[in-house]
């Protein structure tokens, strides 16, 4: 059975990725280091803007909201993170 962590929980996870990802956003960096701050990255910006890697980014933020319930799962959401912004050359 799996069990997901509501929105809440994980756009306030304090849970370390394994990587900070820093990104130019606007014109000012952008440090990404946690569940809570890559949820609410991916979630804030419009679906538009995510249409062409739609995929990459479900799984993101469902391998996001899964981190933020278990922690031991923060190496999945960061690859997946990873994942996504090198493929929407963000990285």
């Amino acid at each position: 059975m799996t069990f997901f962590a509501p929105d809440s929980l994980a756009s306030s996870s304090e849970t370390p990725l394994r990587s900070t990802f820093r990104i130019r956003l606007n014109g000012k960096t952008v440090a990404i280091a946690t569940v809570g701050q890559a949820y609410q990255f991916l979630t804030t910006l419009s679906s538009i803007e995510w249409m062409e890697f739609r995929a990459l980014h479900d799984d993101a933020v469902d391998s996001l909201e899964r981190a933020a319930a278990n922690a031991m799962l923060a190496v999945q959401a960061t690859n997946a993170v990873r994942a996504l912004f090198v493929n929407a050359r963000l990285l």
